[in-house]
């Protein structure tokens, strides 16, 4: 049967080529194709961006067609596990019954499908979140293995509902919602299998709550409570009547925060992350009884970023995040010792969780050589199986891996990030790309850098991902660093990078471009207003453009915290030093030609924050491309929106960088 296949496919190729008549003929439609233009999405709204030639598209599109997958769940009753992956344009919910076994599609909607969690007890059914454009407004839904069918739990509405998790029984489940106020998130109880047992249970204020675990009666539920990044609390609920007791006291001298929170197998105690006493979150055992704090990981002086408690409460699987790389760890609850662990492949660990047999660890694993891929490990017998493979139609295996790299920023403060060097077929001092994480509470990995490969595989730029005060991953004092009235000295660091290149002997200083989302945006377009005699160009995705503005406008369910992190805009001195600084309000500085790209349906950086800097710089002379997806949010998730942004993107660095 191959050899049929394989003659047969030959046989087409060569009656389309007869078909069309003399090779010279051929030759010519293909010129003629290599000319004509990429068409533009539709759903894109698009302004100063030159057509993108076909033959830019034959390059770069490999470039974008790489797959991975992430982890979702374990199948409690058979040793299936549920990923995210895309076969079409977003990601969707699969099934995998064997390691390296098919991918069954389950979930089919044109917008990204979020989560993904199997019932507890029989894995007969799969719950998940999807919202519609990018607009954040999710709801929950639940898939039927038995007929296919899918059916929506929540109301439907323009509410943000935020999956949570199920009791320890497997018949109800928690979960945020605004659908109060469309701001507050407050705590509900639904019951999947009959849809009209859907509660609120507990009415809170803010956006910051979330709901973590079920004590192992089902009597309460803890509940989690981020003021900011470096302040949260914790609460139990009674699931009876709603009335939440607090855990953590709220006149502490010193600020705490929590992250993850699990009850433990006996409910006599919880584990949690929390940097209380220390710079690092670590993890810890809270006692309830005494309520006495217990540290578990005090010799490990990095973050704690994961954890998981296996179902029979006899070992916990945490990672680690020891300068931008992660370790994976097993700790015995009983002997409080760790376990040996097997070599695992060299990567960035995420979403660990075990199966129900508390033996078998599943995880997604991502490195600078390939997209993140699912892989499992039995802590009993060492035993490491793959359950993924990735397609990717560009080799991978050479791509380049990041160097750590440090410099010194205006005040002393030790600033580092990561660089990738261009292949060595390219010569002579090189120019450079600096791409600012998010967050600002994010951190740049050395992980898989998808598109951003063709960047350096065939235009020989440098990249360099920087890390700047304020991240994350370098312990809490580093991140509180660029709050409130220090937000300047943030962008400091990104000029104190560009002296630390003018001093490397093989980077190009008089061709520097930067570009970063979100937060990265902003940074990105406050470099370019203070710092634009040192940049050719830049590229601001989703960024803001006025803090001011921006938290005027944010969802009012995500103000407040954003507030504890830019500053509160409605004190007069804050709104004062934020204007000041704000890129809108110091147009005429931003003179290197700049592309923005933004979601009409963003709901944390509203869309008039890209429209309103791209106005201006038009309207003032300077070089601006603007791109907007009608059907997007904050960044672009749909494959087709993500090419035409990527394609736009190269034309723009060849233009305005590299000549």
């Amino acid at each position: 049967m191959k050899w049929f296949v394989r003659f047969s496919g030959l046989f087409l190729v060569l009656l389309c080529f007869l078909s069309l008549g003399p090779f010279s003929s051929v030759a010519q439609d293909a010129r003629e194709l290599q000319d004509t233009a990429f068409p533009v999405p539709e759903s894109l709204v698009v302004s100063g961006i030159p057509q993108v030639p076909m033959r830019l598209v034959g390059s770069a599109e490999p470039y974008g067609s790489y797959r991975a997958a992430a982890f979702a769940d374990w199948n409690p009753a058979r040793r299936e596990i549920l990923i995210s992956t895309r076969f079409g344009d977003t990601p969707q919910l699969h099934l995998v019954k064997s390691p390296g076994g098919a991918r069954r599609q389950l979930t089919f909607f044109a917008d990204a499908v979020t989560g993904g969690r199997f019932d507890p007890e029989d894995g007969d059914y799969v719950v998940f979140m999807k919202d519609v454009g990018g607009g954040e407004w999710y709801q929950l839904y639940r898939y039927e293995f038995a007929t296919g069918k899918i059916r929506m739990m929540t109301d439907g509405k323009k509410s943000r509902n935020l999956l949570g998790p199920f009791s320890s029984k497997g018949t109800r489940l928690a979960y945020m919602s605004t659908r109060r106020t469309g701001k507050d998130l407050d705590l509900w109880v639904l019951e999947p299998d009959e849809a009209k047992k859907n509660r609120m249970l507990t009415e809170l204020t803010g956006g910051g709550w979330q709901a973590l675990d079920w004590s192992p009666d089902d009597k309460q539920i803890l509940l989690k409570e981020e003021v900011s990044i470096n302040e949260s609390h914790l609460w139990l609920v009674d699931t009876a009547d709603g009335k939440k007791t607090p855990l953590t006291p709220r006149d502490a001298a010193e600020k705490v925060a929590y992250g993850e929170a699990r009850f433990s197998e006996d409910g006599k105690g919880i584990y949690l992350t929390t940097d209380k006493d220390s710079e690092f979150f670590q993890l810890a055992y809270f006692d309830l009884a005494t309520r006495q704090l217990k540290t578990l990981t005090s010799k490990i002086p990095w973050d704690v970023e994961h954890f998981d408690l296996s179902r029979d409460g006899k070992r916990i699987a945490y990672v680690t995040n020891e300068d931008g790389v992660t370790v994976l760890h097993v700790l015995d609850t009983a002997t409080l010792k760790q376990l040996s662990l097997p070599q695992l492949p060299v990567g960035l660990i995420s979403g660990v969780r075990w199966a129900r047999n508390g033996t078998e660890l599943g995880f997604a694993l991502t490195s600078a050589r390939g997209p993140a891929d699912c892989f499992s490990l039995d802590v009993a017998t060492g035993k490491i199986e793959r359950w993924t493979f990735s397609e990717a139609p560009v080799r991978t295996d050479a791509f380049r891996e990041a160097e750590l790299i440090h410099w010194k920023s205006f005040d002393g403060k030790a600033i580092s990030g990561f660089l990738y060097r261009s292949p060595v077929k390219f010569t002579g001092k090189r120019p450079v790309l600096v791409i600012i994480h998010g967050g600002p509470e994010g951190q740049s990995l050395p992980t898989f850098l998808g598109r951003n490969n063709y960047f350096l595989n065939e235009l020989g730029i440098v990249l360099i991902y920087p890390n700047v005060r304020g991240s994350t991953g370098y312990g809490k004092s580093f991140s509180l660093l660029d709050n409130g009235f220090k937000r300047e000295d943030s962008y400091k660091d990104i000029n104190s990078l560009f002296d630390w290149i003018a001093a490397q002997p093989y980077l190009d200083p008089d061709r520097v471009a930067v570009t970063g989302g979100s937060y990265g945006g902003h940074m990105t377009l406050a470099v370019s207003t203070f710092y634009s005699n040192r940049i050719r160009c830049s590229i601001d995705v989703v960024g803001m453009s006025n803090l001011v503005t921006f938290l005027e406008h944010t969802e009012g369910y995500r103000r407040d915290l954003r507030r504890a992190e830019y500053g509160d805009e409605r004190d007069p001195k804050m709104r004062e030093y934020l204007e000041k600084l704000a890129p809108m309000n110091n147009i005429g500085k931003i003179n290197k030609p700049l592309l923005v790209v933004a979601g009409m349906n963003d709901p944390r950086v509203p869309v008039s924050e890209s429209e309103q800097i791209a106005n201006a710089l038009k309207k003032q002379g300077t070089p601006v491309w603007y791109l907007m997806a009608r059907d997007e949010g904050h960044g672009y998730h749909k494959k087709s929106n993500l090419d035409f942004q990527f394609y736009a993107s190269i034309i723009f660095l060849e233009q305005y960088l590299l000549k």
